[in-house]
């Protein structure tokens, strides 16, 4: 692999999927997607929810549709959601019923943009197929992308006894565990060619195989890898809440994005008591971006602090630009061309500071614990003013915002030539 290909180019190569407006697959961006966790027969709860997710960069938005007052909410979520101008697709996610719930409610099957199918609990015994393909006509019915997602908390349990039942019979039986693993790839796989002979096209197929242990998990996907071309749908499932949540996505996702493994993923947090649900949007974009992946929100570089840095002044400094950089993207997002491009650094001391601000787009280099109380700021790596006194951070700001304005072009509406930068 050439060190000249960018992180798209070193992409591992799949069919590409359109669910709604976004594709995915084929070259295309990473998609993050989130899902609610809102009863979706309240239609305002989760409307709201819906739309906070969007507004987050959730690019697609899952739904529970587990009854029928459930699907009859769909339409209506969708409905409102146009009225707002939030345009995210969303996925409805069935389990048990999901055959029935379609069939009787077919302005629900409509309005979502994909499905999600579990097929270790989409029936049981002979009912299995018919249920399955029942589902899967609906889709090639109306048009619609499935997302084959198998799960080790409802694993197939025929598929599952029968395999392991032939590792019983091997002359040197598998670990349980990694019959389960290889039980999992085949349920996806087997499911998929199944969904084929009923005439869903292969770049309208999306396969998951979510399991809660990272390193099951990156076995798990680069199996799938190997053995399919399918557009793949990453997620540690149940990943846990906070840090735990966060470093456990992390760390398996990365893994498999960086070898080119990967078109859309989840980072399955469980939200602090009373926290944000989209808080587990930012992790996945700062994921992302982090790898050079994608690109949402400016960078702001700050160091840990040590010795050199018994001042808060730095640490106060850091969060306030950071809070200011979130609060300002939205706008900046709507006005200004590759404004998530901009790289900012607020470093503490002399010994890294002054080079590591002439890396950023903008950087400041505060005085550390015996030094001259004076910051300089770099500009595209150019020394451009030294800051002093108590209005450090206020005049900080400005210089960002007049950068914002003056390096970034202005965003064309519609029918309009494209506006040069000021």
């Amino acid at each position: 692999m050439s060190e000249r290909e960018t992180p798209y180019q070193q992409r591992r190569r799949v069919s590409s999927v359109r669910i709604g407006d976004v594709l995915i697959g084929g070259g295309h961006p990473v998609v993050v997607q989130s899902m609610t966790n809102t009863d979706t027969a309240d239609v305002t709860a989760s409307v709201n929810q819906v739309a906070a997710l969007a507004r987050a960069g959730s690019q697609l938005v899952r739904l529970t549709v587990d009854r029928d007052a459930a699907a009859k909410a769909v339409p209506l979520v969708r409905e409102r959601l146009d009225a707002m101008g939030v345009e995210v697709p969303l996925i409805g996610d069935f389990h048990y019923i999901g055959h029935k719930l379609l069939a009787d409610n077919p302005a629900c099957a409509e309005a979502l943009a994909k499905y999600r199918i579990n097929p270790g609990n989409v029936g049981f015994g002979e009912k299995k197929d018919v249920q399955f393909s029942a589902m899967i006509e609906t889709a090639v019915r109306h048009g619609k992308p499935v997302r084959i997602g198998v799960n080790w908390g409802s694993l197939d349990q025929d598929l599952a006894q029968r395999m392991m039942d032939d590792n019983a019979r091997r002359a040197v039986p598998l670990d349980p565990r990694a019959v389960t693993r290889e039980a999992l790839v085949a349920s996806a796989l087997q499911s998929a060619r199944r969904a084929e002979e009923l005439g869903l096209a292969r770049e309208r197929i999306v396969l998951s195989c979510k399991v809660s242990d990272v390193q099951d998990l990156i076995f798990v996907y680069r199996t799938l890898a190997e053995r399919g071309d399918y557009a793949l749908h990453l997620g540690l499932t149940e990943a846990g809440m906070g840090v735990k949540g966060m470093v456990g996505s992390s760390a398996a996702l990365a893994i498999l994005l960086s070898e080119g493994i990967g078109d859309t993923i989840r980072v399955s947090l469980t939200p602090e008591p009373g926290g944000p649900r989209t808080q587990e949007v930012r992790v996945a974009q700062e994921l992302l971006q982090s790898m050079g992946l994608r690109a949402f929100t400016p960078q702001v570089t700050a160091c840990p602090g040590c010795g050199r840095t018994t001042s808060s002044v730095f640490q106060d400094l850091a969060q306030r630009i950071e809070a200011r950089v979130h609060a300002r993207m939205t706008q900046w997002r709507e006005t200004y061309d590759g404004v998530e491009n901009l790289k900012l650094a607020v470093m503490g001391c002399i010994v890294n500071g002054p080079g590591e601000s002439k890396h950023a787009n903008i950087g400041i280099s505060l005085p550390g614990t015996g030094e001259q109380p004076s910051a300089p700021v770099f500009i595209d790596g150019r020394k451009v003013t030294t800051l002093r006194g108590a209005g450090i951070g206020e005049a900080f700001e400005e210089i960002v915002e007049d950068y914002v304005r003056t390096h970034y072009p202005k965003k064309s509406t519609k029918g309009d030539a494209p506006a040069a930068a000021e």
